[in-house]
């Protein structure tokens, strides 16, 4: 049986264990990088968050990640209590603590902070939000395509907790990767309520038919910037790109099948529910589109 993996699969560095952790201001050594057991984050998952990658010295779309960070902030009702100038400021205080300059990852989490008591209404969070920037020194080791399974679970609508959101209440995504798993494959591909294939549990998705290259419409997802900048490149190169409904049956039948996301940029797809995508490797739109994005993050 071929060996499980996943999308954020990243290789070991020993540089990790000895990282400073941005917490509400200090900078602190890992072991010591602690929040309340009375965090709301914690305690509810409540809360947003940004993944950002550095690429020689720079945070790749670091104001596309501010944007969507105090525009889900804001749907919550979550006061970051900061300027967002000052968010990317401590972004560069930690990158420089840590001597970082590339194949870095940072996860920035914003809570609504500590309760004064362990129940679910917001107003006994009254400490102000709790900020961490975790960075780590983080290079992809994606060892072959991935493989994908169909589950039951299901990205919802806006009235129940909005996909679009990155928040802190995962539980939904990662019983569907514990589903795709069980399945024996490395990442769920999940169905929008209507029935048509919409994302992964953790990466956007797309496929290519006959030279044209297919994503959900957005509507049940959350909208990635890598997501956005694959429409964008393809759009400027010319390549034929269509925000649509699909089934998979359209999937099983595609030419070549790949993920996006901030941290792996394009995954190629092997297999969807058993069945090869292509001939199992990364496609040449595939290949081109990853080359044609890494020349734009150099840029």
């Amino acid at each position: 049986m071929t060996e499980a993996q996943f999308t954020h699969q990243a290789e070991e560095d020993a540089r990790n264990q000895d990282i400073l952790i941005w917490v509400n201001g200090a900078l602190k050594p890992r072991a010591e990088a602690l929040v309340s057991v009375y965090d709301s984050g914690f305690m509810l998952g409540d809360g947003v968050w940004e993944g950002l990658r550095l690429y020689n010295g720079v945070w790749a779309f670091l104001d596309e990640h501010l944007d969507r960070l105090y525009e889900a902030a804001k749907a919550i009702d979550l006061d970051i209590g900061m300027p967002r100038a000052r968010i990317a400021d401590a972004l560069e205080e930690t990158r420089i603590a840590n001597d970082m300059r590339h194949d870095v990852h940072a996860r920035l989490m914003v809570t609504r902070g500590a309760k004064i008591r362990p129940f679910q209404h917001p107003g006994l969070s009254r400490s102000g939000p709790t900020i961490v920037i975790i960075m780590e020194h983080s290079r992809p080791k994606i060892a072959r395509p991935i493989r994908l399974a169909t589950v039951p679970h299901l990205r919802g609508l806006p009235m129940t907790q909005d996909p679009k959101l990155n928040s802190h209440s995962k539980l939904n995504c990662i019983l569907a990767c514990i589903a795709a798993e069980k399945a024996g494959a490395d990442e769920a591909l999940m169905l929008d309520v209507h029935g048509f294939v919409n994302t992964t549990n953790a990466c956007n998705f797309f496929i290519i038919r006959k030279g044209e290259v297919w994503t959900s419409t957005g509507d049940y997802c959350m909208n990635g910037i890598t997501r956005a900048k694959v429409i964008d490149l393809c759009r400027a190169h010319q390549i034929p790109v269509f925000e649509r409904n699909f089934s998979l049956v359209e999937c099983y039948g595609a030419d070549e099948a790949f993920l996006t996301g901030t941290f792996g940029a394009q995954t190629p797809v092997a297999e969807i529910d058993g069945r090869q995508i292509g001939d199992g490797q990364m496609g040449p739109i595939t290949a081109r589109l990853r080359q044609l994005y890494m020349d734009m993050v150099g840029a």
